[in-house]
């Protein structure tokens, strides 16, 4: 069924609400989801979307899950469909594979911006921005009956083009003259802002339904990541609020929950809106607490009995954040526990062997591979890793002493991101910052890190994660690029020296990998000791996730290169790189020595004293 035709028929007490899922990146996460999505469904959404990687990336998995969906759990689904750096047909092919599986509903988006000349996929010229897109299904008797189509809304213009606001209105207005049915909204946290702009789009003759998007914040990490992502504006009083909990993970996700809660109830108690988009990425608990304190949805006993067990006092956003006050119950949040960003992006998440607790512990690239949410993407898809445009901070490499440069200068602090780590360096990788700069030196181009450190209060400002009253411990491994012979070298040494207690992961683009962890070994290198609960074990190195992060690692080299034209000695050289270097991931056991890994590879530098190994904290 249409949308939009749903949207009319809607008759319920309460507003509608729609799901938005991607893709998971493993056929056991692919599994699992299709588990999670099914229980959603006793929530009654009126559809879910599914995401589009960049360039039909996902197209395979998308058109699975969105057809598997509405196949055997009866949802209409609304299929994302970028348009930018697809090869020519592709989106014909999409298209007729969707009406073939039921689809009526498509989520027409321009998907990442055009990379200046792009050299390395060919791209269909007909297909530049999300108009083009919605005009070929309008043009097209064989599409234009059978689909409904929607076009992503900016409330805060759009990040990649800040544009005067009138433009932007006539961006969006171009849209719907072009055939577009409906609107999604990118997310945002200000009420009072979307509230505005919704206003001015009425007024410029926009009358189509509008669907804000709304995403509940899961932990004060990932949180900023996506306001950097999507370039949100966030309100002071949130900042502040979040300021004095940042680091007890459960009381900000429960707070964010609370958020949601206020935001959509400012947004809708006067009918201008009617209904609202959750960007899950994946996770299903958040939603689920936000659509029980609304009163839209019916409780779970399961996760009222928790919630009762678990949880302190509720944390409930300033009042001066949403046009309306809340009147929703303050039932506090579902225990959360998440390991802060280390030298790598995005930070590691997960619980061993736990489905009970991904949505506890939301997964990225050090997660569990089985969970729904591991690989987890952004609001349209993407993986918040590409490489849109060359950061002035990066320079224009061409040789690997300008490459060795670069992650030095990212190091020192010189450089704020790198293509594999999109944000400044982290307090705990200064910690070990002498070592990673030695490796780095050397042509080990360090992209992910952790120290050793040995029961740390929870509540530690650089090691301290989870809820107050716990103790953390984490062991040491380091991840970089190197040459092939580096990498030999240094098995030599694990073979040699390492005492059964050094684990490492080794793999080149070619597909050739090398490793001595048994095959269903899962290390489990970060987790936490808390009263009532047990260990928490949040950060795991195993191998499925570290050939999943292969496969996106070589790619960002590709993607980096074709920024560059052909036969440039910028492009030559980073094709050298990708098709010459290993990436390797080595671990060290003994957790009590901070200096343990180090000492293996020779580093030579003395660690500075590690928390354990200093005076207690009063």
């Amino acid at each position: 069924m249409k949308l939009t035709d749903k949207i009319s028929a809607h008759r319920a007490p309460h507003p509608f609400y729609t799901f938005e899922f991607f893709p998971p990146r493993t056929d056991q996460g692919f599994e699992n989801l299709i588990s999670r999505i099914s229980r959603l469904t006793t929530l009654h959404p009126i559809a879910i979307s599914v995401t589009w990687g960049a360039g039909g990336s996902t197209k395979d998995r998308s058109l699975d899950l969105a057809s598997v969906t509405q196949a055997e759990h009866g949802i209409d689904t609304i299929l994302h469909l970028t348009c930018t750096n697809m090869v020519p047909g592709l989106v014909d092919d999409v298209l007729r594979a969707a009406k073939e599986r039921g689809i009526q509903n498509i989520l027409a988006l321009r998907g990442d911006p055009p990379r200046g000349q792009e050299h390395w996929t060919p791209i269909d010229s007909r297909f530049s921005h999300g108009v083009d897109l919605v005009r070929y299904i309008r043009s097209s008797p064989e599409f234009s009956p059978h689909f409904c189509i929607g076009v992503a809304g900016y409330p805060e213009g759009h990040p990649d083009d800040r544009m005067d606001d009138e433009g932007n209105f006539d961006i969006l207005k171009e849209k719907v003259d072009a055939g577009a049915d409906f609107i999604m909204t990118q997310l945002f946290y200000d009420a009072n802002q979307f509230l505005q702009w919704l206003e001015r789009v009425r007024r410029h003759g926009i009358d189509v339904p509008i669907i804000p998007g709304v995403m509940p914040i899961q932990t004060y990490s990932s949180f900023l990541r996506v306001v950097n992502l999507c370039k949100v504006q966030i309100p002071p009083s949130i900042m502040t609020d979040l300021e004095p909990i940042r680091h007890d993970d459960q009381l900000v996700k429960e707070y964010g929950v609370q958020l949601a809660v206020d935001i959509i109830q400012g947004i809708t108690d006067n009918g201008a809106v009617r209904g609202v988009h959750f960007c899950t990425l994946n996770l299903e608990k958040s939603v689920q607490l936000v659509l029980e304190r609304l009163r839209w949805a019916g409780g779970s006993p399961v996760m009222r009995n928790r919630l009762i067990a678990d949880s302190p006092a509720s944390i409930r956003p300033s009042s001066d954040l949403v046009v309306t006050p809340t009147t929703a119950t303050t039932t506090a949040a579902v225990a959360l526990t998440s390991k802060p960003t280390v030298e790598c992006d995005p930070p590691g998440r997960g619980e061993l062997n736990n489905a009970a607790t991904w949505d506890d512990f939301p997964n990225g690239r050090f997660g569990d591979y089985k969970s729904p949410a591991f690989g987890t993407q952004d609001q349209w898809g993407g993986l918040g890793l590409s490489v849109h445009v060359v950061n002035p901070h990066w320079g224009h490499p061409e040789t690997t002493e300008d490459l060795t440069d670069l992650f030095l200068r990212y190091l020192d602090s010189k450089a704020s991101s790198t293509p594999f780590s999109s944000s400044p360096l982290s307090a705990e990788s200064q910690a070990i910052l002498p070592q990673l700069k030695a490796l780095t030196s050397k042509g080990l181009w360090t992209v992910c890190s952790q120290p050793a450190v040995d029961s740390v209060q929870s509540t530690d400002e650089t090691f301290g994660w989870g809820p107050r009253g716990g103790y953390v411990s984490q062991k040491a491994f380091v991840e970089f690029f190197a040459e092939e012979d580096a990498t030999e070298e240094i098995e030599k040494k694990i073979r040699m020296k390492g005492g059964g207690l050094v684990h490492y992961f080794a793999a080149n683009l070619l597909g050739d990998f090398k490793t001595n962890v048994p095959e269903d070994a899962r290390n489990a290198v970060t987790w936490g000791v808390f009263p009532g609960k047990e260990i928490v074990q949040t950060t795991i190195i195993e191998r499925e996730s570290f050939l999943t992060w292969k496969d996106e690692a070589f790619s960002i080299w590709a993607e980096w290169a074709s920024l560059y034209p052909p036969g440039s000695n910028q492009r030559t050289a980073l094709d050298s790189v990708r098709k010459s270097r290993w990436l390797m991931s080595v671990l060290h056991h003994d957790f009590k020595n901070p200096h343990a890994l180090w000492d293996l590879i020779d580093i030579g530098d003395k660690l500075p004293p590690t928390p354990s190994e200093q005076e207690p904290r009063r």
